[in-house]
Parts: structure tokens; sequence; C-alpha cells
């Protein structure tokens, strides 16, 4: 029987995906121009066109075009949206505990704003940037991130995935090689894409990115910058000790890398080593950001970079965000200079403590790994069919967990386990995921090898 002549085509577009001859991000001809091309009606592409955008192969957009999507599985995220979340127990992102302590210091802090509303928050218009902007309970903040402001500018973003992105931005060019760990943030992948930058992971062990292993790869081809997460927030929970960051500063140097310090957790780890800005601050550019260590709505970023690179990354940040949202600024130096800031982290430590302990008394026996007062534990599985039987076993029961898949950037069989937040949910509600997550785990390594994956 013939073929419809609309499947014929969408067989021809899938094939040019899947051979190269068309790839993610390029533009597809009109409706209308196709047809003529192939002598086709206009229906008989649309039809193709629709049944492609129906696959996720696709998209279209209004007054832009038609263009070619990754494959699905391109871009991972590990938590679960709005959308589906209704009824899960959602351990799957990484948020600080809330309790009354966060609402009541917002409650507060804004009713003072309401009060005497600065000019600042209601005109804000033009960035604050650099040295001379940053005001002294900031520079007191980011001395106990382990940060020393000195020779460098500091730029205020919306969060760190807003310091990332202009931090990425100021170190590299499209076309540029980038190195990172070979499990690492979720969103790295995507992100360097989209910057036309190529990422490569480096092999990772208990102690963070091997230095020989970046050695080679920075002699193998010329490598712009290395991007590392070197104390506990990492998939892992690794803490680079100050030996590893000592000899990846010396390959750095050896090979003029910029190196970008994710430093999101802030000082939510009191006994961490210095942060790696400390040890090359000429060529490191680090974030730090405040959602993660004191309230997840508090959306507020600081990016520091060497004196010589802070007109670049100034300008990079401005065509992103322009400027940081002022009343989150507002919000964050009142905490910083009246000193709710350092209350709201001392109870943060406790209570991620405590719940990291209760943690490990929960899973006596399995082999998890976890970071002085870290928002995460790891759990390690056999292989990524234990890792997949896990995920839908905990999901079936109510619980979402973040599966190593969606932080793989080399590849996913190095790296295989789920990651548990401990934040975020009610201590209850808390206990009762990590619960399930036990049972699930210790009933599916109870199975014979073959029936894993038939496990939910």
């Amino acid at each position: 029987m013939k073929r419809p002549a609309y499947r014929s085509l969408v067989n021809a577009i899938e094939t040019a995906m899947q051979t190269g001859a068309l790839k993610p991000g390029d533009r597809l001809p009109t409706q209308r121009q196709l047809a003529f091309d192939l002598r086709l009606s206009v229906q008989t592409v649309s039809r193709a066109y629709s049944k492609l955008i129906e696959a996720g192969r696709i998209s279209g957009e209004v007054g832009r075009g038609t263009y070619v999507r990754g494959p699905r599985n391109e871009v991972q995220i590990p938590f679960v949206t709005r959308k589906v979340s209704h009824g899960l127990l959602d351990m799957s992102i990484l948020k600080p505990v809330v309790d009354h302590g966060q609402e009541n210091a917002l409650a507060e802090v804004l009713r003072a704003i309401a009060r005497s509303l600065p000019r600042t928050v209601l005109n804000a218009r033009r960035p604050a940037i650099g040295t001379d902007a940053t005001s002294e309970p900031l520079r007191r903040w980011l001395a106990l991130c382990g940060l020393n402001l000195d020779d460098t500018v500091v730029i205020p973003t919306n969060g760190s995935t807003s310091a990332m992105t202009v931090a990425l931005m100021t170190a590299a060019q499209p076309g540029d090689l980038v190195l990172s760990e070979d499990i690492g943030h979720h969103t790295l992948r995507a992100l360097a894409r989209f910057l036309g930058l190529r990422l490569q992971g480096v092999t990772v062990n208990d102690g963070g990115i091997c230095p020989d292993a970046l050695e080679a790869a920075c002699r193998a081809e010329g490598v712009k910058a290395v991007c590392l997460m070197p104390t506990g927030l990492n998939p892992l929970a690794f803490t680079m000790t100050d030996e590893r960051r000592a000899a990846i500063v010396a390959v750095a140097r050896r090979h003029d890398l910029a190196i970008i310090e994710n430093h999101a957790w802030g000082p939510l780890q009191d006994a961490a080593p210095p942060p790696i800005a400390a040890l090359a601050p000429e060529r490191t550019l680090a974030f730090t950001g405040l959602s993660k260590c004191l309230m997840p709505g508090l959306r507020m970023g600081y990016l520091v970079v060497p004196d010589h690179l802070g007109s670049a990354a100034a300008n990079r940040h401005l065509v992103t965000d322009w400027i940081a949202n002022p009343l989150m600024s507002e919000i964050a130096e009142r905490w910083f200079d009246n000193g709710t800031a350092e209350r709201l982290l001392h109870r943060q430590r406790l209570a991620l403590a405590d719940r990291t302990g209760h943690a490990v008394q929960v899973l006596d026996g399995i082999d998890i790994r976890t970071s002085s007062n870290g928002l995460h534990i790891w759990i390690g599985c056999h292989d990524a069919r234990e890792e997949r039987a896990v995920v839908d076993a905990v999901r079936h029961e109510g619980v979402a967990v973040a599966p190593a898949a969606s932080f793989s950037i080399g590849p996913h069989a190095l790296h295989t386990g789920i990651g548990v937040a401990v934040g975020g949910l009610s201590f209850p509600d808390f206990a009762r995921g990590l619960r399930i997550v036990d049972r699930e785990i210790r009933r599916i390594r109870a199975l014979p090898f073959g029936d894993q994956r038939r496990s939910p």
C-alpha cells in the first residue's frame, strides 16, 4: 500500500535529524516554501509539520518560524513541576527548611520597608555595580562565605542561576571548550548549549574533580574555563579538600583557565575549606546566593569577579537581567545589617544537621553520602537500571527524588544513584518520605537481579 505523502515527509525530516543534516536549533523552511520546493500541497506539508510538533521533534514559534528541537532527554530537570506535583512529597529539589522563623522575619522586614520606602526601591532603574557600591553589611556576609573582596567587583544578580549565566558569558565565547565535573549542576548542559559553548565532563571521585584528568583534558585541546562545585552542593555531596583545591588551581594557572566556582549554598557549611576564589582570586568567578541558605523565595545572588573582568561581567549582566530586583536587594541588605541573616543561617544549620542525622539513622546499612549541614543526601545505585527502578518505585508511592541522569555531564554509567532533599518539607513529611525511600530501596535490592525493572 502506498504511504501517504505527509508520512514520507515526516520520515525524511526525522532521518535528516538522525544523520545530523538537521541540527537542534535549525530553522525549517516555511510550509509554503517547502511545498513549492517539493511540489507538494501546502496541506500535506502542514500535516507533516503538525505530526512532528506533536512528537516534540520540532517547534513552531509565531512570527519566528519552525525550528528543530533537541532530543527529549537532552535537558533533564531533577525536580517535579507544580503541574504534576499535587499529592507528591517532593524530595527532588534542594530547598532550605522553612518554618515560622522565615515567615516572621519576612513579615517584619516588609512592614519596615512599607513604613519607610526607600527611593532606591521605588525608582531603581540603573544598576549599582562595583566595589564602591558594595555595602559594609554585604561585605560582612560575603566574608562569611570566605570571599575576600579586595581587587574584585561584586555584581548583584537575581539568584545564583543568573550569576552562573553571567559568569559563563564572561569567561568564554561561543565555540570555546568549557570543562566541568562529570556529574554537576542540572542546568549547566542546557546553559552551555544555549550560549554556544562546548561542555565536557572531567572524571570525579570522592574528593572532587581529578587534577590528572583535568590536566589531560587541557593538554588534549585548548580549554577556556572549568566549572566547579567544590563544597557540598554537588550531587555526590563531596567537599573538595584543601590539597585537591590547590592542585586544581595549579592546573588552571598552567593552562590559563578561568575558574567558575558555584558557591550557591553560601556559608551554610560552617566547617568548609576556603573557597577556590581565595586561592586563585585572579582567575576565579565565584557566585553565591541566598535562596538555598536563608529562604527559597529570596532570589538574590552575588557574582564576585577579578577587577580585570569587572567591565565584561557588568556588560553581560546588563544584557541579561539589567539589574537585580531592588526589593529583594533591600530585604537582603536589611537582614545583613540587623543580624537577621546570620540568625536564620544558624537556625538553618541546626535544622539541616538534625535532618541529616535522622536520615543516617533511617538509612542504616545503605551506603549514603552527606555533607555538613547539607541540603541533600546521595544514595548510590549499582547501575542505571536500579536507579530507574528506585525513582519509579518511590514515585509510585508518592515521593519524588532526583535521578543521577539529570546531573550527568559525562557518561551516566559513571555515577548512578539518587539525590534526596532534606529541606523543603515539614519534618513529619520529610520523615515519611524518607521511610518510603528506605523501604523501596531495600525491597528492590532484595529482588532477583532481572526483576528490578518491574519493581513498581
